[in-house]
């Protein structure tokens, strides 16, 4: 029968709680400003709580904060063990699989000498320390044995925290040393599990061992496949609903759920929630503030009281032993020593550069709160001594301690090779664009060559990582449309059809760009009809749309689908979010295609205003003229393009119409292609998206693309 706490036991559990939390969260934040990670001061708190300082200072009130009894401390993990379990959750919607895939011979090699060399110079270790260090059930083999796999064992938890508050997830060695550590982590705790059945029962159970690996593997199987299926199902339906709410409990109760499944094979349940995490951060329906809100709660609360109950079972006292104490700086050096040279010697027969291999080691050899875990299993079946518990979790403390400043140190020396940084500066620019960015793709479609010129334009400005879905409609006959040449346009990237029937509405439409779409691609007609801009279904879709839309229309006098290759493209830049939307788009192409961008800047002044490079401001000082600061938003633009790897020229035009000097630049250039930008704004029951842009996309002959960014668009979310 479930026992509730009584008024005593929750009074110090809240004691507890609040304690853990404020001292970790006054400590963490010390050692950010002194440039080090929070979770090196949150495990100090519980190093501050527990007996090695509160319980020697005030032993009795100690005593009553910490209390020798089992429900108590049942109650205080548990909280502490749902912090792990988000931690590991969070983590893993920052975890990579492509990266990860890409670089899964490496991985694999790391993981194997990060592993292998810590088990045998564990082993070896074991043979030759004390006899006081074993345990009362433990003969000389199984105490070798435990100790190999307490020095083979990563913390995953700590490496994601530390890496995360670095700002090194996204490096390669940061991707690799989270693929290696969840191999470490699998491969540990299945030895640690055969160990501790073999200190509790006598024997071998390798029916258990087979039932753990089998499970694992199936449900990591089942997880990618079925379970991404119905994480979408949900998801969708969540979305679709805007319950914001509902999609951050829907993550939780999904990663507690594979925390179960793990923990019931016999592997770790972070485990679980790592892999819950990695499938959902591949949804593309999920609203990206849901798991931001999930890892802001997990950071600021459960993550540090995790962190300092870890610390609160250190007891610094049995080092005072000189033979505890010279075996502990034993063990720290020999267990350093082994995650180094196993991840090192792994990462040089994968061919990485020594530094990155370096990073590798200093990321493994983190062990923290999970290899205090360990010691307590070693110390509950009588494995272990106090002493040599003692060891174990000093070596897990300090290893943890070590790996910040060892890594900072090594990404302060090595910024990676050109590919890494190239990707990295990619993510960087993806993160702070306007339009182009890591979000998924629409295009709404009743067949024709407008959707291909669409599909096109957006395949080859976004990055390729990006599914697109593709909205098609049944023809009048009950025949669906033929989507198979937009399908052929997105081949390099994951592509989903789906088929409305009846009319293929603004509405319909719009209802699924609520579902987490970066843009919305539409080809438009080479005429407006009647007093529309571009057409009803256009205008609608412009006016309620929630997200950037592309309108494409091709360049006249085509008698085949858009070639695609473009040769030149003209985009004026104004200074204002929607050009450099614009910009994004021609870059992108440009990187992609080799396209020529000429960044055009029209100043609406006479030819000689326009070219005095200073006036007298109201006050009196000095201001650049017109023509300066063209030159200066020419020659911003410019730099960022060039950044991108896109072929640049500029160009200023003076006249009183920027529709008419963009035409005419086009035409004098020979582009094929004008690219704009637009905000959408409502004028006379239509959408209105300036007159520049609207002459061009009636009157210019060239292919033009016009982005057009709702108001408001690309502002952070409060």
């Amino acid at each position: 029968m479930l026992r509730s706490l009584t008024e005593h036991e929750l009074l110090v559990f809240w004691v507890q709680i609040a304690a853990l939390l404020v001292t970790a969260r006054l400590l963490g934040g010390l050692c950010q400003r002194i440039h080090q990670p929070a979770v090196i001061g949150e495990l100090a708190a519980g190093v501050l709580l527990g007996p090695s300082v509160f319980g020697k200072l005030w032993p009795e009130g100690f005593e009553w904060f910490l209390p020798d009894s089992r429900v108590q401390s049942a109650a205080l993990l548990a909280v502490s063990w749902i912090g792990v379990v988000l931690l590991l959750l969070v983590t893993g919607f920052e975890t990579d699989p492509v990266l990860i895939r890409r670089m899964g011979r490496a991985a694999g090699l790391v993981a194997i000498g990060s592993l292998g060399i810590p088990l045998i110079v564990g082993f070896a270790t074991g043979w030759v320390v004390p006899e006081s260090f074993l345990g009362p059930e433990a003969d000389r083999a199984l105490f070798a044995a435990f100790i190999a796999v307490s020095l083979a064992i990563s913390a995953l938890p700590v490496i994601a925290k530390i890496l995360s508050e670095l700002g090194l997830l996204r490096r390669n060695f940061g991707q690799l040393i989270l693929a290696a550590g969840m191999v470490d982590d699998v491969a540990g705790w299945l030895l640690l599990g055969v160990i501790a059945g073999i200190a509790s029962s006598g024997e071998f159970q390798a029916a258990r061992l087979a039932v753990s690996i089998g499970g694992l593997a199936l449900f990591v199987v089942l997880a990618f496949t079925v379970g991404r299926r119905l994480a979408d199902a949900l998801f969708r339906y969540l979305r679709a609903k805007g319950d914001l709410v509902s999609q951050i409990g829907a993550i939780g109760a999904i990663g507690f759920g594979a925390a179960v499944i793990t923990q019931a094979l016999g592997v770790e349940a972070v485990l679980g929630a790592f892999v819950a995490g990695i499938v959902l951060g591949r949804s593309r329906v999920i609203d990206e503030r849901a798991p931001a809100q999930l890892g802001r709660a997990t950071s600021a609360v459960f993550a540090p009281i995790f962190f300092a109950t870890a610390g609160l079972r250190v007891d610094l006292g049995a080092l005072s032993d000189p033979t505890v104490l010279a075996w502990a700086i034993a063990i720290i050096v020999v267990a350093t020593f082994a995650k180094f040279a196993g991840a090192v010697i792994g990462a040089r027969f994968a061919g990485l550069p020594m530094l990155d291999g370096l990073a590798l080691g200093a990321g493994l050899n983190a062990r923290g709160a999970l290899e205090i875990v360990v010691a307590t299993i070693g110390l509950s079946v009588g494995v272990l001594s106090i002493e040599a518990y003692t060891v174990i979790v000093l070596m897990a403390m300090a290893t943890s301690a070590m790996a910040p400043p060892t890594l900072r140190h090594i990404a302060g020396r090595w910024r990676g090779t050109g590919e890494e940084q190239g990707r990295l500066a990619a993510e960087e620019s993806l993160r702070t664009n306007v339009v182009v960015r890591p979000r998924p793709l629409l295009l709404p479609s009743r067949g024709g060559p407008n959707s291909i010129a669409a599909a096109q334009l957006l395949h080859f400005a976004w990055p390729p990582t990006e599914p697109a879905t593709v909205l098609s409609v049944q023809s009048a006959g009950g025949e669906p449309v033929d989507t198979r040449p937009l399908e052929n346009v997105f081949a390099d990237r994951p592509v989903e059809v789906r088929t409305v029937a009846g009319e293929l509405t603004s509405a319909v439409i719009l209802a699924e760009a609520s579902l987490g779409y970066g843009i919305i691609g539409v080809g438009a007609n080479d005429r407006a009809q009647g007093d529309r801009l571009v057409s009803e279904f256009v205008d609608d879709l412009l006016s309620a749309s929630p997200v950037p839309v592309a309108i494409v229309r091709r360049a006249r006098n085509l008698e085949r689908p858009l070639p695609g290759v473009f040769t030149r493209a003209l985009v004026p830049v104004t200074g204002s979010p929607a050009s450099r939307a614009a910009q994004e788009m021609a870059f992108n192409l440009s990187a992609n295609l080799g396209t020529e961008v000429v960044l055009v800047h029209v100043v609406n002044r006479t030819p000689s205003a326009a070219r005095v490079p200073f006036v007298v401001a109201a006050g009196g000082e000095f201001v650049p003229g017109v023509e300066t600061i063209a030159q200066r938003l020419l020659a911003e633009a410019a730099a960022w393009g060039e950044g991108l790897g896109a072929r640049i020229c500029t160009e200023t035009r003076t006249g009183a119409s920027a529709g008419d000097e963009i035409i005419g630049a086009a035409e004098a250039l020979e582009a094929d292609l004008v690219v704009m930008g637009a905000t959408v704004r409502r004028l006379s029951g239509r959408p209105f998206l300036g007159h520049a842009v609207e002459h061009v996309l009636t009157d210019a002959d060239p292919t033009v693309v016009v982005v057009t960014v709702p108001p408001g668009w690309g502002e952070p979310d409060l």
